[in-house]
C-alpha cells in the first residue's frame, strides 16, 4: 500500500453538453468553459501537488436542477476511481422528497450520494431557505444522514445563518466561502455574517471559488489572503476543505494556479492543520474512504 498523503478536491464539476445542456454557460464571460469537461480532462488539468500531495479523491457537485444530471454523476462515480462522493440535486419543495432521495440511494451507485445542493444564489426570494416546503425537504435530507451544500452570495448569508439555527441536525458546508467580494475588497459585511455562521458547529466551509470572485486576470495570493485569514480564524482547519471549483476556475487561471495559491496560504499552518484542509475535513464530511485505497487511487 502506498503511503502517499491524501489530497481531496472537495468541489468540482463535470458536464457533457451533448448529453445535457448547461444553460448557465450561455451567460457572457463563460465562453472559455462552454465545452465538455470530463474526468480525463480533470486528471490532465490537476497536475500540481499541494504541500507534496497529489490528487487522490474528489467530490463532484451538481450544476443544474436536474434529477437526470444527478444520476449521471452517480454513474460516473461508480465507474471512475477518482470520484469519492457526489453532491446531487433533488427538488426540496416536492412533497415526495423523501421517496426521491430513497430512490436515488437505492441505485447501485446511490451509495456515492453524500449531500445535495440547490443553486440558492439564483433564487430571488430572500427567505428561500426558510420556505416551509424547503425546510421540510431539508429535514428529509438530514433524516437520511446526508449533508447540504449551501450555495449563496454574501447578501444571502442571513438565510444560511437561519438555516443553521433552525436545523442543527443538518450538516452544512458553505460553498465558495459565501462568495465574498474579493475584487472590490468589500469584506466587512461578509466577515461579520461569516463569523456568525461559523458559530454553529455543524457548519463547514469550502476554500474554493475565490479566484473567480477576484479580478480574473490580475489576482494574486495577496488578494485572497484577507479572506483566508478570516476563514481560518472563524472555522479553524478542521472545518475547512480545499476545493478547486474546476472547470469554473479555468476562467481565473485554472486548477494548478489555484493549487499553488492554496499551498502559499497554508505556509504558516502545521502539518496537522494542512492535512485537515487538504483531506481530513472533506473526508469526514463526505464520508470518503481514507486514502489511499483501491477506490481513491492517486492521480498522475
Amino acid at each position: 500500500m502506498s503511503d502517499t498523503p491524501a489530497l481531496v478536491d472537495a468541489h468540482h464539476h463535470m458536464w457533457d453538453l451533448d448529453l445535457r445542456p448547461q444553460p448557465w454557460l450561455d451567460e457572457p464571460g463563460h465562453e472559455p468553459i462552454r465545452r465538455n469537461f470530463s474526468s480525463h480532462a480533470l486528471r490532465s488539468a490537476a497536475t500540481r501537488p499541494i504541500a507534496g500531495r497529489r490528487l487522490t479523491s474528489t467530490v463532484v457537485v451538481q450544476c443544474i436542477a436536474s434529477g437526470p444530471e444527478t444520476r449521471d454523476l452517480l454513474a460516473l462515480a461508480e465507474s471512475d476511481p477518482l470520484i469519492g462522493a457526489v453532491v446531487g440535486w433533488a427538488d426540496l419543495t416536492s412533497p415526495d422528497i423523501g421517496d426521491v432521495l430513497d430512490g436515488l440511494r437505492a441505485w447501485p451507485a446511490g451509495r456515492y450520494l453524500r449531500a445535495v445542493r440547490h443553486v440558492v444564489e439564483g433564487e430571488s426570494d430572500p427567505r428561500w431557505l426558510q420556505r416551509p416546503d424547503v425546510e421540510r425537504g431539508l429535514r428529509a435530507v438530514a433524516e437520511r444522514g446526508l449533508g447540504y451544500d449551501v450555495l449563496v452570495r454574501t447578501h444571502q448569508l442571513p438565510q444560511a445563518i437561519r438555516l443553521a439555527e433552525r436545523l442543527p441536525e443538518l450538516p452544512l458546508v458553505l460553498d465558495h466561502a459565501g462568495k465574498p467580494s474579493v475584487a472590490r475588497r468589500e469584506l466587512a459585511d461578509w466577515e461579520r455574517q461569516l463569523r456568525q455562521l461559523a458559530g454553529h458547529p455543524q457548519v463547514h466551509c469550502k476554500v474554493s471559488g475565490l479566484a473567480t470572485e477576484a479580478d480574473h486576470e490580475k489576482w494574486t495570493a495577496d488578494d485572497i489572503r484577507p479572506v483566508w485569514d478570516v476563514l481560518l480564524s472563524a472555522f479553524g482547519p478542521d472545518r475547512l476543505m480545499f476545493g478547486s471549483d474546476w472547470p469554473v476556475c479555468v476562467l481565473a487561471g485554472g486548477w494548478n494556479r489555484w493549487a499553488a495559491t492554496v499551498e502559499e496560504l497554508l505556509d504558516d499552518c502545521s502539518e496537522t492543520e494542512t492535512r485537515a484542509v487538504l483531506a481530513g475535513t472533506a473526508t469526514a464530511f463526505y464520508h470518503l474512504p481514507p486514502a489511499p485505497t483501491n477506490k481513491a487511487t492517486p492521480c498522475s
